[in-house]
């Protein structure tokens, strides 16, 4: 077993015991409406990673006993590496109608102690990778994968055979330009769960969820 595998075993391990990643505050940008994440800087693992990666986590209530979910990506920048060039991000560097791996290097995961509900959509405690389907002529959806721990492109015909689920993201547009892509999970109270935000360039996408009653 390679150093990379070890390091994801025992984040897996770490979030279904309720160890939460030691954490530092970091900014959300102008327009996002909401606290940021807590985050933590994951080591590099071996191998051809080009962004930086951080893990986030948020408990699902208060207490001992609140589950937690934690998601770990790869943080690509606007800026082209090595050069000076601002590339375009929605449409060009992520294209529309395509499935992207929402984040850079290995594939986004996402950890869960409970089960999770989406807007109606089950998604059972365990591990998963997350993607999205960027679409500018009708919703873009979050996708939920049972296959993890491999990089993250291509999205073959057989990774896409164990999709669980995929879920309406809700778009919004953002005051600030974000150069270095961006995901929050943070608490919504009012709803009795939380929020998934995903931001990049001047747009937001997220989705609602809550612990499954």
């Amino acid at each position: 077993m390679n150093n990379k595998s070890r390091c994801f075993l025992a984040l897996v391990a770490a979030a279904f015991a309720g160890i939460s990643p030691l954490t530092a505050q970091s900014a959300v940008p102008a327009g996002a409406a909401s606290p940021a994440p807590a985050t933590v800087s994951v080591p590099p693992a071996a191998g051809a990673r080009l962004s930086p990666h951080e893990t986030i986590s948020l408990h699902l209530g208060t207490g001992r006993n609140a589950p937690l979910v934690t998601i770990t990506y790869g943080r690509p920048l606007s800026q082209k590496q090595g050069t000076t060039e601002v590339r375009k991000i929605w449409g060009a560097l992520v294209p529309w109608r395509a499935v992207w791996r929402m984040g850079s290097d290995e594939a986004t995961t996402l950890i869960t102690q409970k089960d999770l509900d989406f807007g109606g959509t089950t998604i059972p405690a365990g591990a998963y990778t997350l993607c999205m389907y960027p679409d500018d002529q009708g919703a873009t959806k979050l996708i939920f994968n049972k296959q993890i721990g491999q990089w993250g492109i291509p999205y073959t015909p057989a990774i896409q055979a164990n999709e669980l689920a995929r879920v309406d993201m809700k778009k919004d547009t953002l005051d600030k330009q974000v150069d270095e892509f961006t995901i929050a999970l943070v608490a919504d109270p009012a709803n009795g769960g939380a929020i998934l935000k995903a931001f990049w360039e001047t747009t937001q996408y997220s989705v609602a969820f809550k612990v499954k009653q």
